[in-house]
């Protein structure tokens, strides 16, 4: 197994954000995991890319505990839903900061800066990206180190049609290359037409880890989308 996740846990001023939660997930695995806001989705991706500390539970990457940070950079690659990145500061200029922080080499940059045809936008500072621009800078940060494991927290949130579409072709160009990635999302159109396995949390708690087709011809989807 990839991904080894065993009772992880959070709570946040007495209130449960993820009630204990156990899965595993295989490599190449495209999984979707959907839910209402506040159901626990961005906790548990926060947890898995070590941004939050969990309060119980373990997380196992490859066989290495993600406590042990060191041992795990470099492995998972996390796309939050608002861009990390630094405004003020150049396309290219980000890359290489991030790339010092996990001591990719240089070169790198400029393959990414290719590969997301971003090499006209290098002296461009990222305040004056589009979003949908910003959101393909971000996406090309966390795959500097080449992880295998990719995380997205909404990855098309308030991206229009054709820069939803160019994620779209992202994601899936990079599942068909061998990396396992785990995203959120509230479109169903989204889920059905990328997810290999679709998991759903309802107030904290995981209620459905299956199949596409099975978690749309279940009462779990009509009732989730009928609240």
């Amino acid at each position: 197994m990839q991904l080894v996740v065993q009772n992880l846990a959070k709570l946040y001023d007495h209130k449960r954000g993820l009630a204990p939660t156990s899965f595993e997930v295989n490599k190449g695995e495209l999984i979707a995991i959907v839910g209402h806001n506040g159901a626990g989705k961005s906790t548990l991706l926060k947890m898995l890319a070590s941004w939050i500390v969990p309060d119980d539970g373990t997380v196992m990457v490859d066989g290495i505990d993600l406590k042990n940070r060191k041992a795990v950079v470099g492995k998972v690659g996390f796309i939050p839903e608002d861009p990390n990145l630094f405004d003020f500061f150049s396309v290219e200029y980000n890359l290489k900061l991030f790339a010092r922080l996990s001591r990719t080499p240089m070169a790198r940059v400029e393959e990414i800066l290719e590969e997301f045809k971003l090499l006209a936008f290098r002296c461009s500072r990222v305040q004056t990206l589009s979003k949908g621009m910003k959101q393909r800078v971000n996406i090309g940060r966390a795959l500097l180190a080449d992880p295998a494991l990719l995380i997205l927290d909404e990855p098309t949130s308030g991206l229009d049609f054709e820069m939803t579409r160019e994620i779209y072709r992202l994601l899936t160009s990079m599942h068909a290359a061998g990396k396992t990635i785990i995203f959120t999302s509230h479109r169903p159109e989204e889920i059905k037409s990328l997810a290999t396995r679709i998991m759903v949390l309802h107030k904290s708690k995981l209620i459905f880890d299956g199949a596409p087709d099975e978690y749309f011809q279940s009462e779990i989807h009509d009732e989730l989308y009928s609240l």
